[in-house]
């Protein structure tokens, strides 16, 4: 499966059956599967921390270290997609409903090449 072909829907399906499979289901609460993003996402962070701008690109140029990269970025994939996924949230219409919303708060005629927060410019 590659993110040229895969859908998300398809994406979802897999994590479902995954987890049908081991009859998880039961563990995968709302809080419980946000306790994951968040776990998996400071697992991706640590891989990074206390690395400057070039240890970082070292880090995903390494094999060993793109792999653990690719693992965590994963794992932080596949909770998004089960929270989604148990609770009827579809992403692509949430993504562009955020999208839009930060378009508002982000105009590009006076936010392009800041970094600034809308609340700062």
């Amino acid at each position: 499966m590659r993110d040229i072909t895969a859908t998300v829907d398809e994406l979802k399906t897999v994590v479902r059956m995954f987890c049908e499979d081991r009859d998880w289901d039961r563990f995968h609460n709302p809080k419980d599967l946000a306790i994951g993003i968040s776990t998996e996402a400071s697992e991706l962070l640590e891989i990074f921390r206390f690395k400057d701008e070039a240890e970082c690109r070292e880090i995903l140029e390494d094999g060993k270290g793109r792999e653990a990269v690719c693992d965590e970025l994963a794992d932080v994939l596949y909770f998004v997609l089960r929270f989604a996924q148990t609770n009827e949230i579809d992403l692509s219409s949430a993504l562009e409903s955020k999208v839009c919303k930060n378009g508002n708060k982000y105009p590009a005629d006076k936010f392009k090449g800041s970094n600034k927060k809308y609340d700062e410019l």
